[in-house]
């Protein structure tokens, strides 16, 4: 059996292709520089279909296309040697890739510039599509191989030839093919050891951008990375935050998926299901593909898949009624005639949004594709065949064909050059290689010393190896005026953004809305017909976006785009949609209602406009005019008996400090200002020190022991005296560290108190001390002289309002400590008010009584009579 052909049986079984690059190297012995080799070769070492495009020239390019689509069956059982048959089935695109090689080799060889005096030839292979063959194609090419070996006897053993490869036997420096990310992936591992480069113009796999796995591979379509980063982008952009994937269950769907998901993972981006189809199982795949799109929640799907499973998928969605989704397109199917003029697409994929292979024109093209004729070109098998299926006639036979057949009026695929893609690749390609030549064969060093001048290369003997150092370092511009050049292997990302959308016709058109250009999307957005019909951006999330006001909180067990959404707490803002967390605001603003901006705080203090500061304004003036009236009484009787009983201008003194402590009151009432601060703790400090020294009132008359050493003289010295300690302290406490009106901001609210600040504790202390001091000392004295006999005994009255003032000022420390904002101001003038009016009725109020309704006791004798 010829080992060449069992071993590529072996390959399509089993073997990758890492073994076939082994062991085709090591057997073959192929070298750089064509040396003599001794090898097996066989029919079969050529491409089975026995089908080439053959053109000569100075320099020869290799070209493999997959023209046919109908494999034929083959039997890998190992026993009896392969008999591959020719494929069957010419497809219109790949013949128009072709052409457009074909074209770009002529329409160089007519331009004066470039590589003048050097005429390029061809020799391009149909590959079918079978992985074997386009080894066995590009072998051919890059060893020059022009003869077969024939089979002796039944056995089918291939004798062993001894054959030379001569420079003028023509291997080809060069290789544009690759019609696929796996058959790229080979060739490029095979021609490596040859140093042959190989172009691709439909290669996509990001995999093939590793230089040192494949420092011969080059190509003129982007890498899969940039149409998934693209989609990333697109998804990102219309706020797809809830997305289900269908792949291909290979390298090309893997890889895009995952360079997917790594580039919208910081964006809040879910994948809700991926979903694979096979090749090898696409019925049931595209079933259960299907019934997960059905019962997704997801309205936009994102399909990485060749069109052909594309078409099985659409196919299982139309037999279960999913026509409401929004499909996003890899470049693999975006722009396929098949899917457009199917009639099932167009009940499920109207409104596609995909990223397609940039388009682009060729001036000429389309009059040179309909000037083609076989009568013209007798030796090209591919357009005798494409004529026979077109016209239903055979150009070998003229009396089939009137020989008035033309191109000219036929509207089909083959000469639809409206948007070039693949195509424009394949010329790209063509001039890419032709540049490289031109820059090798050019010598620009060839003026240097002969020590640092390399050799130069004539067209008859084309090193590879020198072609692949130019072609890293191509930079030219096309005749379309772009500028062209490799990056390590791969061209500048660029791509076209194409919606499908309905014509009046019942067909469904492919529209350009946008383009790629590396990572800039250019997006016209009016142009877009979605799948719902109208103009409206489909919404596919889990969860509502969060408005500002809200922040995100993830459900447990959930996808991170799952979630609920939690106004902001008081004191914060959220000023974006979506927001992760809540700001807090700067200490002098404060949340508005909505939570979604800081305003400033409002000024608050005790204000005389609310209920709080009317009611204690109300009660201090109150008190206020009840100690007038109770002055103005005592005044009327300063000469009974009980006006004079117990010192009666220490009577009037004390109701005059009384008016002050009501008065006061209302100085904490209001705005605080820088005098109102100093004023009210000075005015507090010295009336309630007046209105203590009450207890030195308990002198009686007949008391002779005391009244000796603390008569009215005393008392009036004592009271000075006593005064003038406190106004010593508050001038001492205002003069050297005063309360200030201070933004209280530690108060959590909408509201900041404006508030006095005690810029010293000690100076407050010692003022309240002092008063506490003297109350405590009035109480104790009175309650000493509760028992005196007396018919009206003073003292057990003072008794009782020292109590009241004692038990309401040791309550008041723990409330103004406690108490938030204005209410430590109004905790302090109740206290004043509540003390103050203890001391107005249990001292005044009994008098009163007597005075006004008891007149019978308010005479000199009631009042001795329990003397005796």
């Amino acid at each position: 059996m010829c080992w060449f052909s069992w071993l590529f049986t072996l390959w399509t079984s089993s073997a990758p292709s890492l073994l076939l690059v082994g062991l085709v190297g090591r057997q073959l012995g192929l070298k750089v520089g064509l040396q003599v080799v001794q090898t097996a070769t066989c029919s079969r070492w050529g491409p089975p279909s026995n089908q080439s495009l053959f053109q000569d020239g100075d320099v020869i390019f290799g070209g493999l296309f997959n023209l046919h689509y109908q494999t034929p069956a083959m039997d890998h059982d190992f026993i009896h040697l392969q008999n591959y048959k020719p494929c069957t089935g010419l497809e219109d695109a790949p013949l128009q890739y072709m052409y457009a090689m074909v074209f770009a080799l002529e329409e160089i060889n007519d331009n004066p510039t470039l590589l003048p005096g050097v005429k390029l030839g061809y020799h391009i292979f149909d590959c079918c599509g079978q992985p074997p063959w386009a080894p066995q194609a590009a072998l051919s090419l890059a060893g020059g191989e022009r003869d077969s070996c024939n089979l002796t006897g039944d056995s089918g053993e291939c004798e062993e030839l001894k054959f030379l490869l001569p420079i003028d036997n023509h291997p080809v420096p060069l290789i544009i093919g690759g019609a696929s990310s796996v058959t790229a992936e080979i060739l490029s591992r095979i021609l490596g050891p040859l140093s042959v480069p190989l172009i691709s113009y439909l290669a996509t796999c990001s995999c093939l951008s590793d230089r040192v796995q494949f420092p011969n591979f080059f190509r003129t379509i982007p890498s899969d990375t940039y149409q998934a980063r693209a989609i990333a982008q697109l998804a990102k952009h219309f706020n797809w935050t809830w997305i289900g994937a269908v792949v291909a269950n290979n390298n090309y769907g893997h890889t895009a998926i995952k360079i997917f998901q790594e580039d919208t993972q910081d964006a809040g981006l879910c994948l809700e299901f991926i979903e694979t189809l096979s090749i090898q199982n696409i019925l049931n795949d595209a079933r259960r593909a299907a019934l997960a799109i059905k019962t997704s929640t997801a309205r936009v799907i994102l399909v990485f898949a060749w069109y052909t499973d594309v078409r099985e998928l659409f196919l299982q969605l139309v037999k279960i009624n999913v026509t409401d989704r929004q499909f996003v397109a890899s470049e693999a199917w975006s722009t396929s005639s098949d899917l457009l003029q199917h009639p099932v697409t167009r009940k499920v994929a109207s409104g596609v949004l995909g990223v397609a292979i940039k388009s682009s024109t060729l001036p000429g093209f389309e009059n040179y594709l309909r000037a083609l004729h076989p009568f013209h070109r007798p030796s090209d098998v591919f357009l005798r065949e494409f004529w026979e299926a077109e016209f239903r006639c055979s150009p070998a036979s003229l009396s089939a064909c009137s020989g008035a057949e033309s191109l000219e009026k036929v509207q089909n695929v083959f000469t639809d050059v409206s948007q070039l893609r693949v195509s424009y690749n394949v010329y790209l390609a063509v001039y890419a290689a032709a540049h490289a030549l031109h820059s090798l064969l050019s010598c620009p060093n060839r003026d240097r010393p002969a020590g640092n001048r390399s050799t130069c290369s004539s067209p008859k003997h084309i090193r590879p190896t020198e072609l692949l150092q130019h072609l890293n370092n191509v930079n030219f511009t096309t005749p379309q005026g772009e500028t062209f050049y490799f990056q390590d292997g791969d061209i500048p990302a660029q791509y076209d953004l194409v919606n499908w959308q309905n014509t009046p016709e019942g067909t469904l058109k492919l529209v350009l809305v946008g383009r790629v250009d590396g990572f800039d999307i250019h997006l016209n957005e009016s142009l877009i017909h979605w799948n719902t019909g109208s103009s409206q951006v489909p919404v596919s999330v889990c969860s509502e976006s969060c408005r500002p006001g809200t922040r995100v909180a993830n459900r447990k067990g959930e996808p991170v785009c799952c979630f609920d959404c939690i106004p902001c707490a008081e004191g914060e803002i959220s000023t974006t949609t979506g927001s992760l967390h809540c700001d807090q605001c700067p200490l002098e603003f404060w949340s508005n209602a909505g939570r979604t901006a800081c305003v400033p705080r409002q000024l608050d203090f005790l204000s005389f406009n609310e209920t709080l500061g009317i009611t204690l304004t109300t009660a201090a003036v109150s008190g206020a005019v009840m100690t007038t009236a109770v002055f103005v009484v005592f005044l009327c009787y300063s000469q009974t008996p009980v006006v004079r009983a117990n010192n009666s201008e220490l009577s009037f003194l004390l109701l005059l400090s009384l008016k002050l402590c009501f008065l006061c009151s209302l100085v904490f009432i209001g705005r605080p200002s820088v005098w109102s601060c100093r004023f009210q703790q000075a005015a507090f400090g010295i009336s309630f020190v007046l209105l203590v020294l009450a207890a030195f009132r308990s002198a009686r008359p007949g008391a002779e022991a005391l009244i000796k050493w603390f008569g009215p003289g005393q008392q009036r010295g004592s009271v000075c005296l006593l005064t003038c300690v406190q106004i010593i302290i508050c001038a001492v406490w205002l003069s050297l560290s005063p309360p200030v009106p201070k933004n209280d901001l530690g108060f959590h609210g909408s509201k900041v108190t404006l508030e006095c600040s005690m810029a010293s504790l000690v100076g407050f202390s010692l003022v309240l001390g002092y008063i506490g001091l003297l109350a405590f000392t009035c109480l104790i004295l009175a309650f000493l002289a509760r028992k005196l006999p007396d018919n009206f005994n003073e003292a057990k009255l003072i008794t009782f309002s020292m109590l009241i003032f004692c038990a309401v000022w040791v309550a008041f420390v723990p409330a103004y400590i406690s108490s938030p904002g204005k209410y430590t101001v109004a905790v302090e003038v109740f206290a004043i008010l509540a003390s103050s009016y203890a001391l107005l009725f249990c001292i005044f109020a009994p008098k009163c009584f007597i005075i006004l309704l008891r007149p019978e006791k308010n005479t000199k004798k009631y009042l001795m009579a329990r003397c005796k």
